[in-house]
C-alpha cells in the first residue's frame, strides 16, 4: 500500500488558462463558483481568459489557486478514497490543505485569503520590497549575508523559502535584497536570480500584514483537521484552532520550511506525493530531493488516473 501525501503550491504557480486541462471536471467549476459567491469576481474568467496582469495581483492570485487547488481534491476524492497520510501546503498552499483537511470551510477560506493578499500588497509600498532566489550555497552562509546587509544598509533582508538544500529565497526591502544578493555571490553562490513579485514575503515586512489577519482570524473555526498539515513555520500538525491560527499568522513573516517538510515526509515513509493545483514546481523540488519518490502533478487528467491508480 502506498504513502501518500498531498502538497498544494502557493503563488508563483498561477496562470491564466491553467485550468485548460481541468474542464471535464465538475468539482473544479463548482469550487470557483463558490469564489464567485463569496467574492463577487468571476475568477474562473480572469484564470481562462485573463488578463495575467489582473490575475497576478495578490488578492486574486491567493483565492484563484486555493480554488483550483481544492477543486482538484475534490475531484479525486469524489472519484476514490485514496491513503493519504499527510498534507502540507507551501505558503498559501497551507490554507488548501486545511480545506482539504476538513478543518476550514471552503467559503470562509476564500474571503481569508483574499483579505491576505490585500494585506500583504499594502504592507509594503510598490517597489520598495523584493525578492531573490540563492542557488547553490548553505543556509548558513546565506543567513550571514542576510545578517551582514540588515547590518550595512540598516534595512530587512532574511531567508524566506528554504525550498530545497540547493535553493533558499531570501526577501526584504530592495538595497538589502540587492546588497545581500552580491554579499551571497562573493560567498560562492552559483546564481542570485530576482524574482518577479509585488510582495516581499515571509520576512519581517510582513509584520502589519499578520497583525491585521490575525483579527480577521480571531472569530473563525477551525476543526481539528481529519488529516495531520504540516505547517510551514514549524513542520508540525496542530489539532486545536489557537495553534492553527498562532502557525498562520506567524507564516506571513516567517520562512516557509519546505526543505524540513520534505524531510519529514522521507522519515515518514511517503513514497508517492500528489501536488494538487496547478504547475510543478513542488513535483520538481521532490524529484530533486528524493529521486526514488513518486512525485505526481495533477495538471490535468493524466496526473489524476495517475494518482487514482495508486495503491
Amino acid at each position: 500500500m502506498n504513502k501518500i501525501a498531498f502538497v498544494f503550491p502557493g503563488q508563483g504557480s498561477q496562470s491564466v488558462g491553467m485550468l485548460d486541462a481541468l474542464t471535464d471536471y465538475p468539482e473544479v467549476a463548482a469550487c470557483f463558483a463558490v469564489a464567485h459567491d463569496v467574492l463577487g469576481v468571476d475568477l474562473l474568467k480572469m484564470v481562462n481568459q485573463g488578463p495575467a496582469e489582473e490575475l497576478n495581483k495578490t488578492q486574486w492570485t491567493q483565492p484563484a489557486l486555493l480554488a483550483a487547488s481544492v477543486g482538484i481534491y475534490q475531484a479525486i476524492k469524489a472519484r476514490k478514497e485514496l491513503p493519504v497520510v499527510v498534507m502540507a501546503g507551501h505558503s498559501l498552499g497551507e490554507y488548501s490543505a486545511l480545506v482539504c483537511a476538513d478543518s476550514l470551510d471552503l467559503a470562509t477560506a476564500l474571503q481569508l485569503v483574499h483579505k491576505r493578499g490585500t494585506y500583504m500588497q499594502s504592507a509594503v509600498p510598490a517597489g520598495k520590497g523584493s525578492m531573490a532566489a540563492v542557488l547553490g550555497l548553505e543556509a548558513e552562509a546565506i543567513e550571514q549575508a542576510c545578517e551582514q546587509a540588515q547590518q550595512q544598509t540598516g534595512e530587512a533582508v532574511s531567508p524566506a523559502n528554504f525550498n530545497s538544500p540547493g535553493q533558499i529565497v531570501i526577501a526584504g526591502a530592495v538595497d538589502a535584497v540587492a546588497k545581500a544578493g552580491e554579499l551571497c555571490s562573493e560567498a560562492g553562490a552559483k546564481r542570485v536570480m530576482p524574482l518577479a513579485v509585488s510582495v516581499p514575503s515571509h520576512c519581517e515586512l510582513m509584520r502589519p500584514a499578520a497583525e491585521q489577519l490575525a483579527k480577521d482570524l480571531e472569530g473563525i473555526e477551525f476543526k481539528v483537521p481529519a488529516i495531520d498539515v504540516l505547517h510551514n513555520v514549524n513542520v508540525a500538525s496542530h489539532a486545536n484552532a489557537q495553534s492553527i491560527k498562532a502557525a498562520l499568522v506567524a507564516q506571513l513573516y516567517s520562512p516557509v520550511k519546505w526543505t524540513q517538510t520534505m524531510e519529514t515526509l522521507q522519515k515518514l515513509g511517503v513514497d508517492t506525493v500528489a501536488e494538487c493545483g496547478p504547475g510543478k514546481v513542488l513535483s520538481g523540488l521532490f524529484k530533486r530531493f528524493d529521486r526514488n519518490l513518486n512525485a505526481i502533478p495533477l495538471l490535468n487528467s493524466t496526473g489524476i488516473e495517475q494518482i487514482l491508480g495508486a495503491e
